[in-house]
Formats: C-alpha cells, structure tokens, sequence
C-alpha cells in the first residue's frame, strides 16, 4: 500500500511540509509508504477546456509535469493534497495543477483516481482554511473518491515550521488522519482478498440546463 503527499505551497519545506510529514510518519508507522511530491514553483499552465484529453488519453500540454505525475498516481493507493492558505483560497500552485491533473485523468484510458481515498489538508496563519478544504475536497467528490477525515477540520496554524509544530490540535489530527487512512486502506485490501469487487462503472449521462 502507497500513500502520495502532495505539497501545493511554493515553500518545500514550509508550513504545509510540516504537516504532510507528521502524517508521512505516521503512515510508515502503519507499515504504509508514504512519499511526498513537491509541486515546486515552475509555471503550471492553466487547463484550456480544449477536451484534447478525451482523444489523447493525457492533458495535451506538455511543458510541465501534469502528465508526469498522473502516470505516477496510478501506482499510488491514496492521496493527501496539501495546500496554505491564499487569500481564503488553495495556493496559485496547487488549483492550476489540481484542475488539469484531475481532468485529463479522467478522460485517461486507465482509472487513476476512482475508488482511491483522498483528504485535503491545509496550513494557515489564521483564517481562510474551511472554504480551502471544501474548495480540494470537490476535486475528490467529483471522481468518486471517498474523503478521510479527521477529528476536527484538517488544518494546522502557523506563520513558521515551528509554530506549525506547537500547533499540538493540528498536529494531532494530522496523525489521526493518517490513521484513519491507513485503517481504510486495510479495509479495502481485506475486502479484496474477500472478493469483493469496486462497484461497475455507468456511462455518464449529461443533462444540460439550456436547451434548443
């Protein structure tokens, strides 16, 4: 079993760092790999609703790592998405590259996310962390994803590494988290081993608002 971190803010070893490596070590604590993915700070392209995807099987924009990473996803069981908080919103890192990696994905040959457990986390000085959460978590509700949660909102506080880490509330849920994602990992590879098979796939049915 393989957990992907992924680190949306521009800092690699910064506030939203801090947390994804509590969790990372907890996760190995529960015998799981874990990894964490910088998205780094080169330009990530917005998606261009062009839908090259849905004859390419892959974004059609090649000059970044979009493509690269979700062919690393499929080799991954569960995901964290981390994030800080940027004007009350996800990072200018992480939305471009969040929005094409989840849409080319799902107009891959190959199902990279569906039946996957994801969560969202988020680091902030103050405010600005529920809306955040909502605004990753649509990204998993959208491709059949179920969500972990924790005991509380999955945020941490802090301006530095170290305030994060005396963030005790925070800290704590972001091992909590990892718990409960380990925990249902296991579920899921008992129930595989009890033969019990991810439910089938429906053609998608679009209806439109406006009409001719």
């Amino acid at each position: 079993m393989k957990v992907l971190l992924v680190n949306g803010s521009p800092h690699e070893k910064g506030c939203t760092y801090t947390a994804l490596a509590e969790m990372k070590t907890e996760f190995e604590k529960e015998g799981i790999e874990a990894n964490i993915y910088h998205i780094g700070t080169q330009a990530i392209h917005p998606c261009l609703g062009c839908y090259a995807c849905r004859q390419l099987g892959k974004c059609i924009i090649e000059k970044d790592d979009v493509n690269a990473f979700v062919h690393m996803a499929e080799q991954y069981d569960a995901f964290v998405f981390g994030t800080p908080v940027h004007y009350a919103s996800a990072s200018g890192v992480i939305v471009p590259f969040m929005d094409r990696v989840f849409f080319s994905a799902a107009n891959a040959k190959k199902s990279v996310f569906r039946h996957k457990p994801a969560t969202a986390i988020v680091s902030a000085r103050r405010a600005g962390t529920t809306p955040t959460i909502d605004q990753l978590n649509k990204y998993f509700q959208i491709s059949e994803m179920p969500v972990i949660s924790g005991r509380y909102w999955n945020m941490v506080h802090g301006s530095t590494p170290d305030d994060v880490r005396r963030d005790k509330e925070g800290m704590q849920n972001m091992r909590i988290l990892a718990r409960n994602m380990a925990y249902f990992l296991k579920c899921l590879a008992a129930a595989k081993a009890a033969g019990l098979t991810p439910p089938a796939v429906e053609k998608p049915e679009l209806t439109n608002f406006i009409r001719d």
